[in-house]
């Protein structure tokens, strides 16, 4: 290749895509008490139910999410580290959340 001091490199591809390394995200360790949060900000005044602090990885977040969902008859999703379920019915979720060994509180409105 012959250099020229007149000509800049506009694009080459010799060095092929330059990936950076994935940091793992650090799951939220909590005080061991999940909380159901009521919310409609953002939502045009419909009401869901946010469950924050469970402490669990991505992949057990969105089965228990799968599970709650099928369980309510409703739907919902997974937002970093809380699941969001379309219901209003914070006691369903309640009870359901402590069949399975967790110490639930209901808190705001």
């Amino acid at each position: 290749m012959r250099i020229d001091p007149n000509i800049s490199l506009v694009y080459s591809t010799d060095g092929g895509k330059i990936d950076q390394p994935k940091q793992e995200e650090v799951i939220p360790q909590g005080d061991g008490i999940v909380r159901i949060h009521k919310d409609s900000k953002g939502r045009k005044g419909k009401g869901v139910s946010v469950i924050k602090g469970l402490g669990l990885d991505a992949k057990a977040l969105k089965a228990l999410a799968q599970k709650l969902k099928k369980q309510c008859g409703c739907g919902g999703t997974v937002k970093g580290f809380d699941i969001e379920v379309q219901t209003d019915d914070r006691e369903k979720i309640k009870v359901l959340l402590e069949k399975q060994n967790y110490t639930v509180k209901l808190a705001g409105g």
